[in-house]
């Protein structure tokens, strides 16, 4: 039987407010992962909605990123690895280089084993895809999935928004497959912070907020979690 939960919501009027309150709320739990454990494990979502909220989180000078290990949740098959657009390039661009103190293990997607291993990811940082998935769980998602990490065929919504969001100029250019880290292994985690603006986010917000728990919305995945937040913005926070 499936336990539910409710997800914390908080609005902010734009991308930067939203950012920056959801950079300090992931700051305070890597910081209590490091003080009680020596080190903190974070997933990260790559996506131009966690722009705001991935500089916000490298400005926390006083969190001591030599502690931190930072994973990410999908990676294009098929592009070259100094791709623009591969997912661990643009991590690097976003993120990485002003934090190289931290670790960071790539995805590969040639790879036939990963490095990320069983243990659960102190926290991650997700976003919402226009057809609600997360990471690159296009519905129908397994919530059951007995993997870590799958291949899978990219639907044409979530490849069509990589063109909506500049990555590629049309969408024969973009990847068909791609490597993805599954649903189960991202809810392995203490605690899931969200950072989703934008209007064309607002009805997958609303589906997963509202929406009964089911592979046709994977985002509704979070309601099973018990320590979810979810960071909108003025465009993407439905009404009510």
């Amino acid at each position: 039987m499936t336990v539910e939960h409710a997800v914390r919501v908080s609005g902010f009027p734009d991308r930067r407010e939203l950012g920056r309150a959801a950079a300090a709320e992931a700051a305070v739990r890597l910081r209590k992962a490091i003080a009680e454990t020596g080190h903190a494990r974070v997933m990260l979502a790559a996506a131009p909605s966690q722009t705001a909220t991935l500089t916000a989180l490298a400005d926390e000078r006083d969190l001591d990123w030599s502690k931190v290990v930072c994973f990410h949740m999908d990676e294009y098959v098929g592009l070259s690895p100094d791709a623009p657009q591969s997912f661990r390039n643009w991590l690097r661009r976003t993120f990485l280089e002003k934090v190289p103190q931290a670790t960071f293990h790539p995805l590969n997607p040639d790879a036939d084993s990963y490095v990320m291993g069983e243990e659960p990811f102190d926290l991650v940082l997700f976003g919402l895809g226009v057809n609600g998935h997360l990471a690159f769980n296009d519905p129908p998602a397994d919530f059951d999935d007995p993997h870590a990490v799958k291949r899978v065929t990219l639907d044409e919504t979530s490849r069509r928004q990589q063109v909506d969001e500049g990555n590629f100029p049309t969408l024969a250019d973009v990847p068909t497959h791609a490597v993805t880290v599954t649903i189960p292994r991202l809810l392995n985690a203490h605690t899931l912070i969200g950072s989703v603006p934008g209007a064309v986010k607002r009805q997958a917000v609303h589906d997963t907020l509202t929406q009964p728990i089911g592979p046709d919305h994977p985002g509704t995945a979070l309601r099973t979690h018990p320590d979810v937040h979810l960071f909108l913005d003025a465009e993407s926070n439905p009404p009510g």
